[in-house]
């Protein structure tokens, strides 16, 4: 939970004999001066979508020059952050496939050829600033590939075996290998390996003017580190978007803004087969109540590159009921993810070390989505940010049936979902006109009515007077 608080900014003149910052130092960097008039702030939370961009998979061509041509499509969809997956240089040896993991990275601040030149990132960050879009560059804080000059230079900035050797990431439960052998495990206990760590993070915000970073296996690195880290960026720039791959609660009390709802993402996936219920999510919701601040953020996903790579597409884990739980995502307190591919249906997994492409033709997919990005980006009642809307359980007649509203400054939605594989009637406890959002009509519900929805059906209603919620449960919104 960041507390930003107003700072005063003092110009440091870096100093060339000075090849670290110590732990005390204010990063060698002025502040970062935009070269557009965009800002990110924290508003942009509250009605925010990412989306996560594979730039070697986007288009055919694989470049950051044929995805920027794109950035005005993503806006269509309502995505204010892209999160891009790393841009940097792929180490060479041990390289898994001919093309290799995006995570194996041989230099922190230099691009990769195959996706184009640095001065086409410069572009791809102005044309989205231009478009109201911030940028979160993907960054590897756990390990480096085995090319990265770090290897030669400082081995021990690196873990080591027993033989001096320095190894790839341990699984510390087994002491074994994770199997992620295309890379080397960096030593969080040498200082001048975090400095100089911090000082290539600085230099992305300060000469690229990026909006903040997603820090990969963010559960690995010493929290520590990443308080020190993000302090020393925002004096930089700030405030700055900062996404952990992780479900941990003390990183979001160390300077995150969002992290992963794994949790949450993995239920789906078995209520999706119908193993898990209803009753299940409410659990779920209620600890998320209980474990998180008032402005901790949740990032809800129905797929991301590691899903649909190594755990199947869609079309295998949801097969016929993906766009109640994508709605699902955009309904919660939190962002939703959108996956390069999602947006057309992609109906494969990408391959992760070699070329391919995502489909391009726009289907009914699309249009759900681009009416979810509408609503999320213009209705109060699904703020999702530091200052979150309120989401009101309402009970339904039946275990099946998920129903709750939305509300915030006297903006209410309400959410009406069928998650079972059978239709069913069922009854509200409640009664009005709403507009059905999705498709602009009027549906008229009440307390002694049955409302017929068939397998996965659901509803996004707008009521047309105002509604009386009984009780506010999750969040607790009373003002802290």
């Amino acid at each position: 939970m960041k507390k930003h608080l107003l700072r005063v900014f003092v110009i440091v003149t870096m100093l060339c004999s000075c090849e670290f910052n110590t732990p005390d130092e204010t990063p060698a960097f002025a502040k970062a001066l935009s070269n557009t008039s965009f800002q990110f702030d924290e508003t942009m939370e509250e009605s925010g979508v990412i989306y996560e961009v594979n730039i070697r998979q986007y288009s055919p061509e694989g470049t950051f020059t044929s995805f920027t041509k794109d950035i005005p499509v993503l806006k269509d969809l309502g995505i204010n952050v892209l999160w891009v997956m790393p841009i940097f240089p792929i180490s060479e040896t041990n390289r898994k496939g001919s093309l290799g993991s995006y995570y194996a990275v041989s230099d922190f601040r230099e691009v990769n050829p195959e996706f184009g030149t640095l001065q086409d990132v410069d572009n791809m960050i102005k044309v989205a600033h231009e478009h109201g879009i911030a940028v979160v560059l993907d960054w590897v804080p756990n390990h480096t590939g085995w090319n990265h000059t770090w290897i030669t230079k400082h081995p021990e900035w690196y873990t080591q075996n027993d033989k001096g050797e320095i190894v790839d990431p341990i699984d510390p439960a087994t002491g074994k290998s994770w199997g992620w052998t295309d890379v080397a495990d960096l030593n969080y206990d040498n200082q001048a390996m975090r400095d100089e760590m911090i000082a290539d993070l600085s230099y992305w915000v300060q000469e690229h003017d990026v909006d903040g970073f997603r820090m990969d296996v963010a559960h690995k690195v010493p929290v520590p580190f990443f308080k020190r880290a993000i302090d020393s960026l925002e004096q930089i720039k700030s405030p700055l978007f900062m996404l952990a791959e992780a479900e941990q609660e003390d990183l979001m009390a160390n300077g995150f803004d969002i992290h992963y709802a794994w949790q949450m993402h993995h239920l789906l996936n078995e209520i999706a087969k119908e193993e898990k219920s209803v009753e299940d999510f409410w659990t779920l919701l209620a600890q998320y109540d209980q474990t998180l601040a008032q402005d901790d953020m949740n990032m809800y996903f129905v797929t991301n590159h590691d899903e649909n790579s190594w755990a199947g597409t869609l079309g295998k884990r949801m097969p016929d009921n993906k766009e109640i739980f994508t709605t699902l995502t955009y309904m919660l307190p939190g962002m939703p993810l959108i996956y390069s591919g999602q947006e057309y249906d992609l109906d494969k997994r990408l391959q992760f070390f070699e070329k391919d492409s995502i489909p391009k033709e726009k289907g009914s997919y699309f249009e759900l989505l681009k009416k979810l990005g509408e609503l999320k980006n213009n209705r109060k009642s699904l703020h999702g940010g530091k200052t979150k809307a309120s989401l009101i359980k309402l009970e339904a007649s039946n275990p099946e049936i998920l129903t709750f509203g939305r509300e915030k400054e006297g903006d209410q939605l309400l959410f009406i979902g069928n998650f079972s594989s059978t239709s069913i009637n069922t009854k509200m406890p409640l009664s009005g006109v709403f507009v059905n959002v999705l498709t602009g009509e009027d549906v008229a519900i009440s307390e002694t009515q049955e409302i017929p929805l068939k397998a996965w059906e659901f509803y996004i209603l707008s009521p047309k007077t105002h509604l009386n919620f009984d009780t506010r449960v999750i969040p607790n919104t009373v003002n802290e």
